[in-house]
């Protein structure tokens, strides 16, 4: 598997080797470490505690996987299909104190996705999120309630070998990992003025 890119700040070493391939082995993943990155997702913080994420998870060969893979758009479909769990991330429009709108739903969300993906690693394992898919398909096939919206659809799984992935996909799977310089993402006194 590529090596991410390491920097020089000491962080968590799991945060060095998160990212996103595309590259799947269709090894099925045990439902203990399913278990272990779902509850990572569950400790997650949220605008009044509400945690309005929720998952529909699908293991390959089961309906729930084929429901999830057909609403992905078929970029997505091309690399996903030998990904062994899809998971479909949804948020609750609404705060339950007094059904006002939750501005927040789709960050808090966001976040529970990315302690599941980052609880991925940890675990041996690789997770890719995306928003390539249809999210009316997703709530007509699963038949989600009204207060919920389909956000994003996550690959999870072992990583696999690169070379069967389609051409154009291959390059961007094996060049080195960048992220822009602290200096030009964190601010002080104003917008653009290094921190």
């Amino acid at each position: 598997m590529q090596k991410p890119t390491n920097n020089n700040f000491p962080i968590l070493e799991v945060f060095h080797q998160r990212w996103s391939p595309r590259a799947y082995s269709e090894k099925p993943v045990e439902k203990e470490k399913l278990q272990s990155i779902f509850e990572a997702a569950r400790w997650a913080p949220s605008a009044r505690n509400e945690q309005p994420w929720r998952f529909i998870a699908g293991q390959k060969g089961d309906g729930t996987w084929e429901k999830i893979f057909e609403s992905l758009v078929e970029w997505n479909q091309q690399w996903t299909i030998r990904a062994p769990v899809l998971v479909l991330n949804m948020g609750k429009k609404f705060y339950d104190y007094k059904h006002l709108d939750n501005d927040t739903y789709q960050y808090d969300t966001g976040q529970a996705v990315a302690m599941m993906v980052t609880e991925a690693v940890n675990q041996g394992l690789i997770g890719h999120q995306m928003s390539g898919f249809d999210p009316a398909k997703a709530i007509e096939h699963f038949e989600i309630p009204e207060d919920y919206q389909p956000i994003s659809v996550t690959a999870i799984g072992y990583y696999g070998n690169p070379d069967e992935l389609p051409f154009d996909m291959q390059k961007s799977e094996l060049e080195d990992r960048e992220r822009r310089p602290l200096d030009e993402t964190v601010f002080s006194g104003k917008f653009g003025e290094a921190w």
